[in-house]
C-alpha cells in the first residue's frame, strides 16, 4: 500500500466553504488511487479558509501524477465550494501543486499540475483529450452576444446570475455594492435636507451647502481654483479625462478663430506661428454633435459640442484662448457661429457680461468632458469594461486553464448608445497603446503632464514583465506562430469581439513574441493603470459641481453680450441633480474592498520558480516607481497620485 499526502485549501472569502460531499482520486501514469471521501469527520469539513490534510491510499506507486480528480455532490441542497488548490506529496517527498481557484458544485473536475503547458508540450493523448474537452466545455458556458450594432461583442448573459460562478463578484463585494448604494441614498437625503428651505441655487457659493464634509484634498483644491484658467487647462492633462486634448496642427474649418480674437492671449505673436511652434492645443468634442440630450424629471437638458483652443504659455500652462460652444458642429450652420474668445476677458465694465459668457463656456466644456469620459472612455473602450469583458470571454473560451448612469447625466439612453457606437468605431490599436497615443496626439514632450510621465513608467514595467514571462514559455517567434490556441484567442478577440472595427490596426494573429508582448501589455495596462487614471478621480474633480456639471439645463447662449450670473446658475444642475452627481461620483471612484494591486498574484497559478522570481521583480519595480512618484509629488502644489502603483488595482472591479 502506497500513501500520498493530499492537502486541500478552501478559499478565505465568505461562503467559500461547503456542506457538499467531496471525493478525491489521484490519477497517475500507472493507474488510479483509491477514491477517498474527504469528509472524514461527522461535521462540516470544508470551512472558509480551511487547509486540511488527507491520506490517499493506492495499491501501487502511481508514477507521475497526471490529474487530481475531485467529485463534488450535494448533501441536501446545492452548495458551492471555492477550492483554491490541492497539494500532493508523493512517497518520495516530491510536492506537486494542482491549482484550482474555482467554485465547484455537483461536478467532476480534473486538475493538472500547475506548470504551464503549451499545446505542443502535451504529447500524451490523455492530456490532449483533457485539453480539448476543457475548451469545449467553456465554449458552451461563455458565448458571444451582440449587444447592439457597431458595439463590441459581449458575454451572452443578461443578468449576473446567468454568469458562471467564477465570473461573478464575490459575496463580500456584492454586499459592499448594496451597502454603498444605501450610503449613497443616505448622503442624498442629508444633502437634500440641508437645502430643504431652498428652492434653487442663487449663486455658485450655494453649492457649499452640499460640499460640507468633503475630505478629498483634490476636490477642495478644485473648489478653490475652478474659476482659474490655468486650472481649466490642467484638467485636460491630469484630470479624469487626460486622453482627449491633442496638439493643434490646423484650425478646423468649422472653428473660425482669427488672430484678432486671440491677440490678448498671444500678444505680438500670430496664431499660425504658435501652431508652428507647437504651442497650440485643441479639445474637440465633435463626437457629441447630434447626440440626443436627456430629459430629467420632465426638464429638457442641453448638450453642446464644444471646440476649445488652448495655448501653452511660458509657465507651461495650458490656457484657454478660444471656445466655441454650440449645440452642433454641422458646417451648414457655420455662418451662425461666433466663438467666445479670450479677448472678451479684458477687465472693464462694458466687458463684464462677456466675461461671464466665457466662463460659462468653460463650464459647458467640462460638462461635455464628463459625457465623453463616462460614456466613451470609462464605460466603453479603450479604457474599461468592454475591453476586459471581451478579453475575459476570449481567455476563458479559447485558453485552457494551464495554457502558456441616466439619473444624473444630461445624455439620454439613446445618447448613451449613439455616443458609444461612434467612439467605438473610432478606436484604433494605436489609441490603445500609450506611447503611440501620445505621439499621435503630439503630447510626447509636454511638461507637467503627470498622467503621461507616470503612465509611461507603468507601461514600461508591465512590458518588461510580460517580455520575461512570454520569453520563458516561448523561446522563438516560430513557437508563437505555431501555437493554435494562442492564434485562436487573438483571432476570436479581434475578428469576432471587435469585428465591427474596420482598419483599426488590431492584430488578427501573432507572428512574433514582440507582437504578443505588446498586445498583452496593452490589455494589462488598459484594465489596470488606464482604468485607475480615469476612474479613481471622479469624485475629486466632479464633486464640486460647478467645476464639471453632469448636465446643463439651458442651451448655449446665442449672444455673448447679455450673459448674467443668473444665466450661469440656471444652466447648472439643480439641487437634486447636484446631490446625485456628488453621490454617484463617490460611489464609482471610492476604494473597493478586497483590493488587489497591480502585480498582486494572490492566486498562485504560476508554480515555476523562475516565473515567481519574475513576478517578484515586477513588484519591486512597481514599488520603485511608487517611491519616485511620491518624491515628485512632494514638490507639487497639486499631487498626482492616480497612477501610483499602490493606487492601481490589478483589474476593473466596478
Amino acid at each position: 500500500m502506497v500513501i500520498y499526502m493530499v492537502t486541500v485549501s478552501t478559499g478565505e472569502i465568505e461562503y467559500a466553504g461547503t456542506d457538499s460531499y467531496v471525493y478525491c482520486t489521484l490519477i497517475g501514469e500507472r493507474g488510479e488511487s483509491q477514491r477517498i471521501n474527504l469528509d472524514k469527520y461527522l461535521q462540516r469539513d470544508f470551512y472558509q479558509g480551511d487547509v486540511k490534510q488527507y491520506d490517499v491510499s493506492s495499491d501501487q506507486d502511481l508514477g507521475n501524477i497526471r490529474f487530481v480528480k475531485l467529485e463534488v455532490t450535494k448533501f441536501l441542497v446545492e452548495d458551492y465550494w471555492l477550492c483554491l488548490s490541492v497539494l500532493v506529496e508523493t512517497p518520495l517527498g516530491e510536492t506537486l501543486r494542482f491549482p484550482c481557484y474555482k467554485w465547484l458544485s455537483t461536478c467532476t473536475i480534473l486538475l493538472r499540475e500547475g506548470t504551464a503547458k503549451r499545446l505542443c508540450d502535451d504529447k500524451l493523448a490523455v492530456f490532449l483529450t483533457h485539453r480539448r474537452a476543457e475548451l469545449e466545455e467553456k465554449l458552451k458556458v461563455i458565448r458571444w452576444k451582440v449587444f447592439a450594432p457597431n458595439f463590441p461583442r459581449c458575454i451572452d448573459a443578461d443578468t449576473e446570475e446567468e454568469l458562471p460562478m467564477d465570473l461573478r463578484f464575490s459575496n463580500e463585494k456584492s454586499k459592499d455594492f448594496s451597502s454603498s448604494r444605501i450610503l449613497v441614498f443616505i448622503d442624498l437625503f442629508v444633502k437634500k435636507f440641508t437645502c430643504m428651505f431652498q428652492d434653487s441655487w442663487t449663486s455658485t457659493e450655494d453649492f457649499n451647502q452640499i460640499f460640507q464634509g468633503v475630505e478629498s484634498q483634490v476636490a477642495v483644491f478644485a473648489k478653490d481654483h475652478w474659476k482659474e484658467d490655468w486650472f481649466f487647462g490642467y484638467q485636460f492633462l491630469n484630470g479624469c479625462n487626460p486622453v482627449l486634448v491633442r496638439k493643434c496642427e490646423k484650425i478646423p474649418k468649422n472653428f473660425p478663430v482669427t488672430d484678432t480674437m486671440v491677440q490678448a492671449s498671444l500678444g505680438k505673436s500670430k496664431l499660425q506661428q504658435e501652431i508652428k511652434n507647437g504651442n497650440i492645443f485643441i479639445a474637440d468634442y465633435k463626437m457629441l454633435d447630434g447626440i440626443v440630450a436627456n430629459v430629467i424629471k420632465g426638464v429638457q437638458q442641453y448638450l453642446a459640442a464644444p471646440i476649445c483652443l488652448l495655448y501653452l504659455d511660458k509657465q507651461n500652462r495650458l490656457m484657454p484662448i478660444a471656445i466655441q460652444v454650440l449645440l452642433g458642429q454641422v458646417c451648414a450652420r457655420l455662418e451662425q457661429r461666433k466663438p467666445l474668445v479670450m479677448q472678451d476677458l479684458i477687465i472693464s465694465e462694458k466687458k463684464r457680461e462677456a466675461v461671464k459668457a466665457f466662463h460659462l463656456a468653460l463650464i459647458r466644456t467640462l460638462a461635455c468632458d464628463i459625457y465623453v469620459f463616462v460614456i466613451s472612455f470609462e464605460l466603453l473602450i479603450p479604457h474599461t469594461r468592454f475591453t476586459l469583458e471581451i478579453n475575459t470571454r476570449g481567455r476563458n473560451q479559447l485558453m485552457p486553464e494551464n495554457g502558456a448612469m441616466n439619473r444624473a447625466l444630461g445624455i439620454g439612453v439613446q445618447g448613451h448608445i449613439s455616443l458609444s457606437q461612434e467612439e467605438f468605431l473610432a478606436i484604433t490599436y494605436r489609441s490603445l497603446c500609450l506611447q503611440e497615443s501620445l505621439e499621435d496626439r503630439g503630447l510626447g514632450d509636454l511638461k507637467g503632464y503627470y498622467y503621461k510621465e507616470d503612465g509611461l513608467q507603468i507601461w514600461s514595467a508591465i512590458h518588461k514583465f510580460v517580455i520575461k514571462v512570454v520569453s520563458f514559455y516561448y523561446e522563438r517567434d516560430q513557437e508563437v506562430m505555431d501555437d493554435p490556441e494562442l492564434q485562436a484567442w487573438i483571432t476570436d478577440l479581434t475578428e469576432v469581439g471587435f469585428q465591427d472595427l474596420k482598419n483599426s490596426g488590431m492584430p488578427t494573429s501573432f507572428r512574433t513574441r514582440a507582437e504578443l508582448c505588446k498586445f498583452l501589455t496593452m490589455v494589462i495596462f488598459t484594465c489596470s493603470a488606464q482604468h485607475a487614471a480615469m476612474n479613481n478621480g471622479q469624485y475629486d474633480w466632479n464633486s464640486w459641481v460647478p467645476n464639471a456639471p453632469c448636465s446643463m439645463r439651458k442651451p448655449p447662449p446665442t449672444s455673448k453680450g447679455t450673459m448674467t450670473m443668473k444665466d450661469i446658475i440656471e444652466s447648472l444642475p439643480g439641487i437634486t441633480q447636484s446631490c446625485v452627481q456628488m453621490a454617484i461620483t463617490w460611489h464609482l471612484s471610492r476604494t473597493q474592498p478586497q483590493v488587489r494591486r497591480l502585480g498582486d498574484y494572490h492566486e498562485e497559478h504560476f508554480t515555476e520558480a523562475a516565473v515567481k522570481a519574475i513576478i517578484q521583480e515586477f513588484r519591486e519595480e512597481l514599488a520603485g516607481i511608487d517611491r519616485s512618484i511620491q518624491v515628485r509629488n512632494e514638490g507639487l502644489d497639486q499631487k498626482y497620485e492616480y497612477l501610483r502603483p499602490v493606487n492601481i488595482e490589478n483589474s476593473i472591479t466596478i
